[in-house]
Parts: C-alpha cells; structure tokens; sequence
C-alpha cells in the first residue's frame, strides 16, 4: 500500500449554508412550492456519513401535475414570451449565480463531496456562463427561405419558408457529479429555445436543484415554465421516461440508464437526447512535452475523483517513454490531498457512497486478478467518509476489464504502445466514444490520430477542454446527440416548413 496526503480538517459549513440545510425543501410545481407526497430521501453528505437534509420526493400523480403544468406554460404566457425577454431573463439568471456562487458551491460541496474551490468554478465557469451564452441565442433562432426546385405544379410559383419551434416540454434528467453545471447544461438551451422542463435532481445529490428554482422564480420565470421534482430513478425517473406529455428527455448518467430510458421513450417516441459513459484514452507520444503531459494526464483521471464522464481513465504511452511517464504520474497523483471537501487544502474529495466505494474497489481487486500491477495503490483512509485514494495500474492490456469498462473513480490503466496504427485500433477499443487527448509536438500526427479516434470530443495537447460554444457528446456508447453550442440549442428545436403557392408562374 501507498500512502496518500491526507486533509485531516474537517471545516464546518457556512451559516448561509447550515440556514439553507435546515430550510424546508419542497418540489416546485406551477410556481407554488409543495411537499413531496413519495418516498423520503435522506441527502447524506459522503465526506461525514452524515444526513443533510430530508427530502419528500414527488408521487408520480405530482409528476403529472408539472407535466401537466409546462405543458399550459407552452400554450400560454411562456409560449408567448419573446426570445428577446426569454434572453434578459437567462442574463438575469446567470447574473443571480455569479452573486450566490460562494452559497451554490458550498451545497454542491456538502451535496457530493466536491473540494469547494471546484464546485464555485462549476458555478461560475460553466453554469452561469452557459446562462449568458444561451441567452444570446434566445433573439437568434430563424428559420430560412427558398423556392423549391420542383414544385407540385410545374406551372406554379412557390416559396417554401422554415421555422424553428421549441420542442415543447422537456424532462431534464441530471447526475450527481457536478449538479451547477449539469442543470445549466439543459435549462439554459431548452429555456433559451422556449420549452418548458421538468427537472428531476439525482437522489444522491439533489439540494442545488432547489437553488435553481428559487432563482427561476426571483427573475420572474413564468409558472410552469420550470418544474423541478424529486425522486429516485426507477419510479420518478422511469416515469418521466415512458411520459406521455413530455416530448423530449434530455439525460446525463450511465449506459444501462441510457438504455432503459430509450426503451421507455418508445411509447410516445419522445425525443431523446443522452450524455453517458467514458472510458477516455489519453495517448501520449515520445515527443509530447512531458512536464506539462504527466501532471494533466494524472488529473484528467484524478479530477473529481474520477466521478466525472470524460476522465482519461485509458493512458496510452509509448514504451520509450514508459517508465518515465508512470512514475511521473505516480508522484505527481501521491501530491494530491485526500479529504473533506470544506478543506482548503484538499483536492481530491470522497466517492459519492458506500456502494460506489464498493464497486470500486471491486474493479481494483478484478484489476489485480487480471495481471495489472499498482503502482500506485490506495492506503486506507481512517475516520468516516467514503474516502479513496488515487490508484495506478500498469502492466495493463487492451481486453482486460480495467481497461474496458467504465470504473467511475480515481483508477487510471496505463497501456504501452509501440506504433501509431497500435494506440489508434487499441483507444477505439472500447464500446465508448466520448472524449480522448493526444499529445506531441508534431502537428501533422496530432490532427492525424485526433481524426481517427472515435469520440465526440479529442484534445490535443490538452484534455477535456470545454466551453459553451464547444459541442460535447458522445459516440456509439457514449450517447446520442450534443450538448454545448448551437448544436446544443438544435436539440430543443423542431422545423416547420411551410408551402406558399404564389400562383402561376409569370
């Protein structure tokens, strides 16, 4: 075993933040706030093993009733709120995050584990961000114009014109791991476009969902128009799937979850857009400029505690620089502070569960009975907390479980490669296709491997670089559709094309 840093200081929350805790936490229906009428969800925060908050969820005859409610926001005042209006009220939106980004932060921190300094960035770097660059998008959404070149009556003149129309009502389904920037990442477009949602919270973390609201309705968000429900995903979660008044589930979590959501889709063939699994490789050639490589390829595995979709858990090296590069990795991962997220000093904070935990150390315990050697291993952390260090396997090999499956923890594969056309067939190896970094000096092999691997979003000579006007998604496994950009906004849109008979031709 290795031992790890360890942040031993346990800070207390803030008084905004314990007021916040011990506040009522309600669904928000219709404009009106409303106790859950289904089962108790007791929020724990994972670095005390301590229980945050109690929240009711919603019974499913709630869920029907914010349905039922963005559905009368589409036919009514929101359906006729226009993009310039929609847009000053995102730029409102986001200007209220950038003000309680300290409170926000520190819920996502309580909420899942987050080092506090990440959570405020996700606040303010992505979700805010991503409210003022939708809220430019709000007065720009147009269709086009065209004379079809052959008409239904040759002697007749047309004009075809296309409009672009909100979706209609949108079930937001988000995960646990960074849920500022998760949330934003569907309310802004689908908002910006003119849809209604209903958010369903992750039950492991669902306390900042309830900010959101709070904030929806101080910049004079109409009733309806934003819905938030909370509930666990086989019973609030499925409903929303299998919904026959929501035209659209925009999704964030696991393949298997993915799978189940397209099936219950089927129904009304709702539209469905999904943000799943990763298993990113990271590929670095002799050549790369190893002082900034072996550090950003220890994070790109260890940020989050490797909770996060995108993480180069795959590390492909070339042997040349093999040894060189694991030991780089090892050392810089051994500097990385273990601890509660209230810490100043930690960086790495707590899985989110126990059973998370569990299956993690599974995956580990597979990795050894496969031949993988630990570099890097994690030493026991005492005290409560469901804590893990950051572990590195070498002596790993395309094919091996640890090297195929997503783990979702701080867990990274190395895998030496000799050649090119190698690291390329072995980094499309998996069934997943999401992110990916390569890393030289030579430009022409950069955009040559960045090209050919399989993943919505490659990075060269840096990883996991986003941005809102950057389209991010998946491919094969991965999910189905884009987030961020316009492509992002596309989602939330549908195309009307409408005929003119002008009359006869002159």
């Amino acid at each position: 075993m290795t031992q790890h840093l360890v942040s031993i200081r346990r800070p207390e929350p803030s008084e905004a933040a314990c007021r916040f805790l011990e506040g009522s936490h309600r669904l928000y229906i219709d404009g009106d706030w409303v106790e859950g009428e289904g089962r108790t969800i007791a929020v724990e925060n994972p670095a005390r093993e301590q229980c945050l908050a109690e929240i009711r969820a919603a019974s499913v005859a709630q869920l029907d009733q914010a349905v039922a409610a963005a559905r009368a926001a589409m036919a009514g005042h929101w359906g006729r709120t226009s993009g310039r209006d929609r847009g000053e009220m995102l730029q409102r939106f986001a200007t209220l995050l950038d003000a309680r980004a300290d409170l926000i932060g520190e819920v996502m921190t309580l909420d899942n584990g987050s080092p506090l300094a990440s959570s405020r960035m996700v606040v303010k770097f992505l979700a805010a961000e991503l409210f003022r660059y939708y809220a430019g998008w709000a007065t720009k959404i147009a269709g086009e114009s065209f004379t079809p070149t052959i008409g239904a009556r040759p002697d007749t003149d047309f004009l075809v014109a296309t409009i672009r129309e909100p979706i209609g009502v949108v079930g937001a389904i988000v995960p646990w791991n960074a849920p500022p920037g998760m949330i934003a990442l569907k309310l802004a477009p689908a908002l910006a476009a003119g849809c209604a949602v209903v958010l369903k919270t992750a039950e492991l973390a669902p306390l900042v969902g309830q900010i959101f609201a709070e904030l929806w309705e101080e910049v004079g968000g109409p009733p309806g128009s934003f819905n938030l429900v909370h509930g666990y995903g086989e019973d609030i979660g499925a409903a929303m799937a299998a919904h026959p008044g929501i035209d659209k589930i925009a999704f964030t979590g696991s393949t298997a979850v993915g799978r189940r959501i397209v099936e219950a889709a089927t129904g009304n063939l709702k539209k469905v857009s999904l943000e799943l699994g990763g298993k990113s490789p990271v590929v670095i050639f002799p050549d790369a400029d190893l002082a900034t490589a072996i550090p950003t390829a220890s994070m790109a595995c260890y940020l989050s505690t490797g909770q996060q979709c995108m993480a180069g858990s795959r590390l492909f090296v070339h042997r040349d620089i093999h040894d060189e590069v694991a030991e780089g990795v090892a050392a810089h991962a051994r500097t990385l502070k273990v601890g509660d997220g209230l810490a100043p000093d930690t960086v790495l904070g707590p899985v989110i569960s126990a059973r998370q935990k569990a299956r993690i150390l599974d995956y580990i315990a597979i990795a050894r009975d496969e031949g993988a050697h630990a570099l890097l291993d994690s030493a026991p952390i005492d005290g409560p907390g469901h804590f893990l260090g950051p572990v590195l396997f070498t002596q790993v090999t395309p094919g091996m479980r640890i090297e195929q499956e997503e783990v979702f923890g701080p867990v990274l594969s190395l895998i030496r490669f000799d050649d090119e056309e190698e690291v390329i067939a072995d980094a499309n190896g998996t069934p997943y296709g999401l992110s990916g970094s390569v890393w030289t000096r030579d430009i022409q092999r950069a955009l040559r491997v960045a090209k050919r691997i399989d993943s919505g979003q490659v990075g060269v000579n840096i990883h996991g670089a986003m941005s809102p006007e950057t389209p991010f998604g998946g491919n094969r496994l991965s999910g189905w559709g884009r987030e961020f950009g316009r492509e992002g906004l596309d989602g939330y849109l549908k195309t009307k094309a409408i005929s003119i008979n002008l009359g006869a031709k002159p």
